[in-house]
Order: structure tokens, then sequence, then C-alpha cells
């Protein structure tokens, strides 16, 4: 195996081949193959059926859109996007809010996804925990496990036993939708994420997850994600890295080396692309290489990243520095690697709605990825399609190995060289020297190719970028010699071919077929030049990328072809749906053939032309169900008469009619808690040191997991109470308000601002006088609990304290005396019993109007008070505002629609306050007015009704300083096209108890 060579010569016309390096054997191409019913795979790739795969995977979180009907919209842009294969995770705790209960019904239909997916033909890698991270509160964890005393990911018996719960649940649906002998397309399933092997104890407990996964009926491959590449659980066989009993069938791990990003003129270089595989340094630590016996496999690559409470919004930047041209430099690095199967995190991230956040992340996860929060098709999309384009072309890629080396006229360019052993494809994978080198560079490269020895004439690589080139491959009857131009579609219509090429606007590109005599060659469209040497073979053709120009090849012993060549923009207009290629709209969702008719769906954002390539016996075209009048094109399409129609602009009512009440009457001494469960010295779990004596106070230890909760100590008044201490845990930028006789006396928050946030504290609030005065006195203290902490290292790191911690009132700084408090708490209505499962765990917490139903959109709220916004004060504590509104959005028309806060162009506000957003009773996030950086949240369709009544109700927390008030409240359209598809309104109940 031989590494990518670099040479610098004098001119490009003056090349000479270097000395190859040699890289270390870092893949057992001898190693024998391994089956598991149609799914088998050796050290080279992934096969299904037989039949070698590049697996093409981006992740999908369906638990962060509430909305099932819209998960086919997502998967459909996925596969429209070139995408074979999604990965799923689920999410334990979002299916279970107390020991012993599962819910797999509505918006947690795990049977009804996989379905989706397997019908818009994407295989599936399942991703089922127990623990999954994924910035979840929890990591994924059920909120009654962090009352569990015993280790968690080890071999614990209790903790094994709550494990079995979960995998006795979802083990069995995975199992009858896999691609071996079930309904669906599974066909890899993850059974642990990121768990350092560092005791037996861990050993044993992997082994029994695979054990359980076995004996559940799962017979696909089963690996484990290795949090960076330490070389953690590598198959039994290895000889790199350390094997123990519970190693799964394939190692994977994950990546996310940063990119690059330029923001207000101003450009951040990440790093350069690393070999993780057959060009890299070999050993444990080298990704791909730590199992030499398996095909590389990233279960996580960078496709984006998280961002965090205080941030300055990174996620347009995030979207930047792991989106174009990352992917090209970072992705086309791991396929020259051997990373056979690649699945990019995120694919879309969605919305971390309610409590289902991990302290690091705010609402939106969105994540920068392919398909945003609002479901838009981004433009790294179009260049991912392009990516996956090749890979579908030319399935040789599947199983390449290194090739010999190439002579390259520049020191600034290093080529990637791989050829198919069966075959003798070949891919040339070029960037810079280093990859993260933004240089402009003109070059030549020279190479031995299947069909001779060529030098491919000069190209340049400006900026940050790749280039995939492919040679010695055969196209349905076309044999490609070379391109300098790379390839994104190619159609086999009618036993001819159609082959979309494209390149860097103005660039020049040259491709060469092979032919056995002189073909016909008609130029129809562009200036495209032909010369062909008859001793070779070679029809040459010369051109620069720009507009599409088309070429038609007959004659010389080969089937009919046509040649669409253009530059990026020009050929991210073209959608390929197994025999139809489409060009013109936002988005193909689908391509039907039957008898004379093609029937199309997809979205338009703007009028626009449309012409299709299909079997010559179409001679009608629909669009999204309507008949289209078309006209006979150039170069054998067919072309719509008039542009297909845009969407209509989506009219939104001003936000009026708003109507408020005081939400904390917790606060009042005389508010009647008879109801509340009392402190006590129940077991105590955490790992978050507590004082001596102190009662457990801990809300978790009572039944209350998610959001909001309240704490009301009685005590009688003396002389010597000066001030309280409380020790909290809250989560990123939690906070606590403490009221006495109900007044607010203080309020502290946790910092943001911090990728990885503080999430326990210390309060010290100055006691009033009326503390020190005889008689029974009321501390109220409402905690807001942004989430649990992951588990990433193994070190029950979710069962730091959330809630008091421990309580004392001190004589003066640092002086405590015992002073009796009794204490009760209240939580979630219902606590583990949740009242609401249509929307399930993590829509509720504690707040007064939470528990009476004021988030509904059924309560009668017309006794309360009409104020208008923005509001100027407002009275300390939480207040409650609702308005109605109707909607209208045109039918045939999928528009994005979102709720925003103040002025949405800045991260954060100068005023002080927090709001829990619900719509239709659904939380669909939190707004922190000072902190930022979200100030518009996304409802998706089916949570809000596009045509019909709404509901806006928000619960509003501030001290009650003036100015610390609501902000204007509006409707915004985020995203609107024409299309999309059928989406009906999620059923949960409009009133409580119903």
């Amino acid at each position: 195996m031989m590494r990518h060579v670099l040479l610098a010569t004098v001119a490009a016309s003056m090349v000479t081949p270097a000395a190859a390096q040699t890289a270390k054997p870092t893949a057992n191409l001898a190693a024998p193959v391994k089956t598991f019913g149609r799914v088998s795979y050796d050290a080279r790739s992934l096969m299904i059926d037989g039949k070698r795969l590049t697996i093409w995977s981006a992740e999908v979180h369906a638990f962060r859109l509430p909305s099932p009907d819209l998960w086919r919209d997502v998967l459909q842009k996925m596969k429209a996007s070139g995408f074979n294969t999604v990965a799923f995770y689920f999410d334990w705790g979002f299916h279970s809010p107390k020991r012993g209960v599962y819910d797999f019904s509505g918006i947690r239909d795990i049977d009804r996804l996989l379905d989706m997916a397997a019908e818009e033909g994407l295989y599936v890698i399942t991703r089922a925990g127990p623990y999954v991270n994924a910035e979840l509160t929890r990591g994924g964890f059920p909120g009654w496990l962090v009352n569990q005393r015993a280790r968690a990911r080890t071999d614990d018996p209790d903790y094994l036993a709550a494990v079995d719960e979960w995998l006795g649940q979802i083990n069995p649906i995975i199992a009858r939708h896999q691609i071996n002998g079930g309904k669906g397309t599974v066909i890899l399933h993850q059974i642990e994420n990121e768990l350092a092997l560092t005791t037996p104890a861990q050993g044993r407990y992997m082994d029994h997850l695979y054990a359980r996964a076995r004996a559940d009926g799962i017979t696909v491959p089963l690996f484990h994600n290795d949090q960076g590449r330490n070389g953690y659980w590598v198959p039994r066989g290895s000889n790199v890295a350390k094997t123990v009993e519970g190693s799964p069938d394939l190692y994977a791990f994950d990546g996310y080396p940063g990119g690059t990003c330029t923001v207000g003129g101003k450009t951040t270089r990440g790093s350069a692309a690393p070999d993780w595989g057959f060009y890299g340094p070999g050993g444990a630590r080298g990704g791909a290489s730590a199992s030499p016996n398996t095909p590389g496999f990233a279960a996580e690559f960078g496709g984006g990243w998280f961002d965090y409470w205080g941030s300055n919004g990174g996620y347009e930047c995030n979207a930047l520095q792991r989106g174009k041209r990352f992917q090209r430099v970072f992705y086309g690095t791991n396929l020259a690697n051997g990373i056979a199967i690649q699945s990019f995190y995120m694919g879309f991230g969605g919305t971390s709605w309610g409590w289902l956040p991990a302290p690091v992340v705010f609402t939106s996860y969105d994540y920068g990825a392919a398909f945003s929060e609002t479901r838009e098709v981004r433009e790294k999309a179009a260049e991912l399609k392009a990516l996956a384009g090749t890979i579908a072309a030319v399935p040789d890629l599947a199983g390449m190995v290194p090739a010999g080396p190439v002579a390259i006229s520049s020191p600034n360019i290093q080529v990637y060289h791989n050829r198919s052993p069966e075959t003798d494809a070949r891919f040339l994978m070029v960037t810079h020297s280093p990859s993260n080198k933004a240089t402009n560079d003109r070059f030549t490269i020279t190479a031995d190719l299947p069909d001779g020895r060529y030098t491919l004439p000069e190209m340049a690589l400006n900026g940050f970028d790749a280039k995939w080139l492919v040679a010695g491959v055969t196209l349905g009857g076309q044999r490609l010699v070379y391109a300098t131009s790379e390839l994104q579609s190619h159609v086999r219509i009618d036993g001819g071919d159609v082959l979309l090429l494209y390149g860097r606007g103005q660039e020049s590109g040259t491709s060469v077929l092979r032919y056995a005599g002189a073909p016909t060659v008609r130029v129809i469209g562009g200036d495209v030049r032909s010369s062909f040497d008859a001793e070779k073979g070679d029809l040459r053709l010369d051109y620069v990328h720009g507009a599409i120009a088309r070429v038609q090849v007959s004659g010389g012993g080969r089937p009919p072809l046509t040649l669409l060549i253009g530059d990026e923009a020009q050929a991210a207009t073209f959608w390929q749906r197994g025999d139809v290629l489409v060009r013109g709209p936002a988005l193909l969702r689908s391509a039907k053939v039957a008898g004379g008719t093609v029937a199309l769906t997809g979205d338009t954002q703007a009028a626009t032309p449309l012409e299709v390539w299909a079997p010559q016996r179409v001679r009608s075209v629909t669009w999204n169900g309507q008949r289209i009048a078309t006209t006979t094109g150039s170069a054998g399409s067919i072309v719509a008469r008039a542009a297909l129609a845009g969407p209509a602009a989506v009219a939104l009512p001003v936000l009026a009619d708003w109507r408020m009440a005081p939400g904390t009457p917790e606060a009042e001494a005389g508010f009647d808690d008879i109801g509340w469960q009392a402190i006590d010295n129940r077991a105590y779990a955490s790992i978050t040191a507590r004082p001596d004596g102190q009662p457990n106070m801990l809300m978790d230890a009572y039944g209350f997991h998610e959001g909001d909760i309240w704490y009301r100590g009685r005590f009688t008044g003396t002389a010597d109470a000066q001030r309280l201490r409380l020790h909290y845990g809250a989560g990123g930028s939690g906070m606590v308000q403490v009221f006495l006789d109900g007044r607010l006396i203080g309020q502290d928050e946790l910092p943001g601002g911090l990728p990885r946030p503080i999430t326990t504290g210390t309060a010290t609030i100055a006691l009033p006088d009326a503390a020190r005065t005889p008689g029974e006195h009321v501390l109220s203290v409402m905690l807001r609990n942004n989430g649990h902490n992951w588990d990433l290292d193994a070190d029950d790191f979710h069962k730091e304290a959330r809630g008091i911690v421990s309580a004392s009132v001190e004589k003066q700084a640092g002086q405590s005396f015992t002073i009796p408090v009794a204490w009760k708490i209240q939580g979630r209505q219902g606590g583990e019993d949740i009242v609401d499962t249509a929307r399930g765990v993590p829509n509720n917490g504690g707040q007064y109007g939470e528990r009476m139903g004021w988030h509904l959109p059924g309560f009668d709220d017309a006794r309360w008070a009409k104020v208008a916004l923005p509001t100027t004060t407002a009275p300390a504590g939480t207040n409650w505002y609702r308005t109605r509104f109707d909607l209208n959005v045109p039918r045939g028309q999928d528009a994005t629609i979102g709720v925003a806060f103040g002025d949405a162009s800045v991260p954060r506000s100068p005023v002080d306050y927090r709001a829990l957003v619900f719509v239709n009773g659904w939380h669909m996030g939190q707004f922190i007015a000072h902190v930022g950086p979200q100030r518009t949240f996304v409802v998706p369709e089916g949570i809000l009704n596009h045509r019909g009544r709404n509901v806006i109700a928000l619960a509003v927390t501030s001290d009650g300083r003036p100015g610390n008030a609501l902000e204007q409240v509006r409707l915004v359209t985020m995203r609107n096209v024409r299309g999309g598809v059928p989406v009906r309104m999620v059923d949960a109940p409009t009133v409580l108890g119903k």
C-alpha cells in the first residue's frame, strides 16, 4: 500500500515520479468475509447480498421533531440528496417516564419511523443505547435511573436489570425491522456509545449487551462507537488493540475535526483532514487501523457541531465550518483511507424541545447540519448530493485499496490514488498539502491508469477545496478513461447513457472516453471541443465549466451517450431518481414512471423551469399531481412550457389580545401546600456531596426529573437569622428564586457563555428583617433545572444533584446554626405518573400554570387581565401570558413558522427574564433574554395548526425590576416552499385531564 506522493517540479511539462512513501499495513486485505445473513463484510467494505456498498449515512433524531408526518419529509430530503443510509439514536428516557412503564405510541412510534425509512429506500443504522449522549438530558437515561445507586454502564446487577427493561422493549422492534428476515432495512446495530474500556466490569457489561441483542433476535452486525479513536472494543482477532469479552463485531469510531469558517470577514482556519485508515500512522489510535480485519467505520463524523447557552449564536458558522468544501475534503479523505462506512452527525438535528436538552445546549439543535432545524436544504446539502452522486455512479468505489504512486507537478498538492481490485477502476482524491492550506495552485497529475499512462491536463485548486476524480470506470455502456471534471450522475435510459459532469465555475475541464472507432460528436449547446486519437481510441472533450453544455455522442461501438457539463451551481439544480434525471426544482422527492407518464413530486422556492430526461415511452409529466404542459427539449429531454409555480407569501397575524395572570401563588405564605411531599431522609443516590445531617432535598428523589421545582419551608423567626445559604444544582444557566412570605428576596443563576457549563452553585441570600420577627415564616424557592449532565465518562455524572442539595440559615457569613425548617417539594403534576402521556416526558415541569393546565389550548383565560406587549414591568416571579391566533397557510405549501422575541438579530438582550414557550400545549423551548443566543423558536407543522386556531402560552420569569419584562413577541416565516408532505395535527389533550 502506497501513500499519496507529493512531487515538486520546475514545470508541469517535466513531471518526474518520485519514490513512493510506504504506509503501515493498516488493513488485512486477506481477512475472511464474515456473514450475518444478508449483511457481510471483510476488511474493505460492507456487503449487502454479497454486493459491496459504500455506506453514506447521516444521523436523524426523530424525538427532536415531534410531528411524525414530518419524519418522512426529512427522510425524503436525505434520499434526494444522495444518502443511502440513515442512523437513528433512540432515547430511553423519552419512552420511559417511570420504571416498568414504556410508551411507543404517537411521537414515540419507532415502528412507524423504521417503516418510513424502508419505504423511502434508506438502509438504517440503529443506535439504541442504553446510553447515547446526544446532548440529551442524562445522555438518554430515564429520569428514574438517577435514583439508582448502582454504578451505571457496568455489570452491576441492579443497573443491568434496568437496562434489560429497555432492551426488552426496543430490541424486538429493531429485530422485526432488520434486513435479515424482518420487514425493514436495518443493517447495523449499535449496543453502546463512547464507553471507555477501563475496567473488567465494563467488559462484562458489553458482553451482556451483545448477548442480549442476539437473544432478542438482532442478527445484523453489532458495533460500539469509540469516542475519539482509542482502539476500545475492537473485535476479537485484532493484533493491534486490546480486545476483551464483549467486543462487538465491528469497530467504529467518531471524529469531529474542525473546519474553516469566515464570518464578518474573519476566517477561522480549521485542522487538516486526518488520515484515519490506509494512509495514516496505524496503531490502536489510528482510527480504522485499530481493527485491520473490518472495514473502516466512522459512526459519527462531524456534520456540524452543537451550540451552547450564552454563545454568540454559532449555528450558521457551524454550517460553514463543517459545510461546503469541508465535506469534500474531509469526507473524501476518509473515503480514500478505506473508511467505507461513514455516518455524519448530524444530518438533521431538529429541536431539543421541552426538557430534552442536556445542560450544554439550548433549545435549537440545528447543529449546522445539511438539513436545518427549519428543514431547509442548506447549500452544503447540494455538495453532499454531488459527492453521493459519484459514489452511486461508481459502485467500484466500494472496497477500493491504495494503488501505485502518481506524480504531481506542484509540491502544494497531494493525491490519494486508490483502485478496485475487481475492476481496476481508480479514485484520485486531490487536496492541498496540507489539506487546510487555502492557496491557489495549478498542477498536473501523471499516473498509470487502467487505460494507459496519462498526464491529466492542468487543473486548478483554488482555496480550501478538493477534487474527487475517477478514471478507468465503466458507466453503463461507456468507458471513462479519465475526467478532470467530477461526476455527479450516471443515468441509464433506454440502453443509452446520460452523464452529468461538473467543475468550479470558469475552470477548464477535460473528459476522455474510449471507443473502438471514431464516434460522431454533436455539440448541441455550449463550447465543447472534441478530438479523437484513433490509435488509442480516445475521444477527448475540452470545455470550460459554466452554463450547461450538451453533447451527444453516437457510434464508435458504444450505445448513445448524452453528456451534460456545467459548473457546480448548474449541477446543483439536477436531481436523479432511478432512470429519471430532473433539472430545476429546489427538491425532487420522487419520480415514478407508469405507462407514458412520469409523476414527479417535490418543492419549489420560486417560479422554476423544469427539464426531464426519462425513458422514451414517457410522453407526459405531472408535478405534485398536476399535469404539466411540455415540449421537446434538446439532448433528449422534455421541457415544461411554463415555469413551475413558486410559493405564495404566508400572511402572518400580529400577536395581539394578550392576557396575563400571575403564576407564583406558591410564594405566598397562605398558599395551601397540604398535598405536597414532605422532605425526608430517603436514600441518597447523587454523586454530589451534602453536609452531614441534611435531609435528601434533591428533586429526583421525589420523582420530579424535568423542569421547574418548588420548595416551601416553614420556620419560626429568630433574631439570629441573617442570611440563607443554598447549595443547589440546576444545569447550565439554571437558576433559583427565593421568596420570604410572598416577597422575592433573592435570585441566583449559574453562568452561561461556557461550552462546558457550571451546573451547580451556591447562593447566599440576605434575609430581611421580617425573618427575625417572631412567628411562622415561609421560604419559597423556585428552581429551574436546565437538564441533567451527560455520563460521557461513565462516572455517574448524570447523578449530579438537581434541586437543593442543602439549605442552612447563617447568623453571619460562614456561621451557620440550627434552625428547624420543615420543607416540602412539588414539581410536575403526577411526578413520574405523567398526566399528559401524548406529549410525554419532556413537556412539563412544575410551574403552577403547568399543574393547572394554563399552557393547554383549551384552557379558559377569559378572566385574565388584558395586556399589551412589550411590557415594561412585571411582578417578581413567574407570570403567564396567552394569546390566540389563526393561520391560513396556502394549501400545497410547506412553511416553517417560528416565535420570535424582541430583536432577533442580536444574540442576547439587555433585559433579564426567561420564558417557557408553549404552542398548543407543546413546550417548544426556553428563551433566556440576557443569556441567549436563541431568540426565535421553530414550531413544526402538526404542532402548529397551519390552517386554523392556535394558542401561545408563555411562562415568563423575572426578578420584577423595571425593564426586566416581556419584549415584543411575533410570528415569523422562517422557510416557505411550494410542495412538502401531508401533515396532520398531532393528537394531544387540549385541557387538563383530557
